[in-house]
């Protein structure tokens, strides 16, 4: 399968979003969220895999990432709306009804402050994928992105950039997966990843809105996991009383792609099981 359908959403404040699209127009839609310095293109074992054909797969590259803008001004990264109205842009932009919303890693941060923000009344379920939805300082690991210094060379940029990829995966993938993952890791400047780092959620703030969710919800994570500690998950699944946790015991940060056959698998049951009435 080709590189998804491309279309341009203007976010609330004009930043330009690029969102990409596959599969079966006619299937239930999936959204699916990266992480921090990632790109759409980290759901490639998804877009080409049997999930296409029975459903509508929509991705974004968040501001700051990928093909979307990238704001100079390191408000446009923080703040308790910003990135929930991007997501709500999307939505409405491609005609959503009722979408399953995917968020590994900052992504699931990102619906999150959705849900704070707009509830889940336009929604269908959520799967949280290796995510630190409630942001309790002590679920960080070791291989989470460290603090940017003001300067940085290239060549220490680079650095970073792998040092930081190495962590998000227990199973390393090809050398081709992890050159193109390196490629849209360093695109994002270092000004926007020093801007989301300084954005943050209070934790009551996040635990509250979780207790008041009634759709369905999927956490997914490894328990190789070292960017974010397992804990975090077992932390969301005993907040949200209905939610089901699905461990992947030899796999890191990346689950999806370290066990893409069986995430999609479970990704799937999930979308059709939210579908019911």
């Amino acid at each position: 399968m080709a590189e998804g359908a491309r279309s341009d959403v203007r976010a609330p404040d004009g930043t330009r979003l690029a969102v990409y699209e596959w599969g079966n127009a006619a299937g239930p839609p999936v959204v699916l969220m990266h992480g921090f310095a990632q790109s759409h293109l980290c759901f490639e074992p998804q877009y080409r895999s049997a999930l296409a054909e029975r459903f509508r797969l929509v991705a974004f590259d968040m501001r700051g990432h990928g093909e979307s803008g990238q704001p100079h001004d390191a408000a446009a990264y923080q703040g308790s709306r910003v990135w929930a109205d991007d997501l709500a842009a999307v939505m409405a932009a491609k005609e959503l009804k009722r979408p399953v919303l995917v968020g590994w890693s900052m992504g699931g941060r990102v619906i999150r402050q959705y849900l704070i923000n707009y509830g889940e009344a336009q929604i269908a379920g959520i799967n949280f994928v290796a995510s630190l939805v409630i942001e309790e300082p002590r679920f960080r690991g070791p291989g989470a992105p460290k603090p940017l210094p003001d300067h940085l060379t290239l060549e220490a940029e680079i650095d970073v950039a792998i040092d930081f990829l190495d962590g998000c995966f227990g199973k390393k993938p090809s050398e081709a997966v992890f050159r193109r993952a390196l490629g849209y890791n360093v695109r994002v400047p270092a000004s926007a990843r020093r801007a989301i780092a300084g954005w943050s959620t209070p934790a009551a703030l996040t635990i509250d809105a979780l207790r008041r969710m009634t759709v369905p919800v999927l956490i997914t994570h490894g328990r190789q996991d070292t960017v974010v500690l397992p804990a975090a998950a077992e932390m969301a699944a005993s907040t949200i009383a209905h939610a089901r946790l699905s461990w992947f015991d030899d796999c890191g940060h990346s689950p999806f792609v370290e066990d893409a056959a069986r995430f999609n698998d479970e990704l799937a049951a999930f979308v059709m099981a939210s579908q019911q009435p």
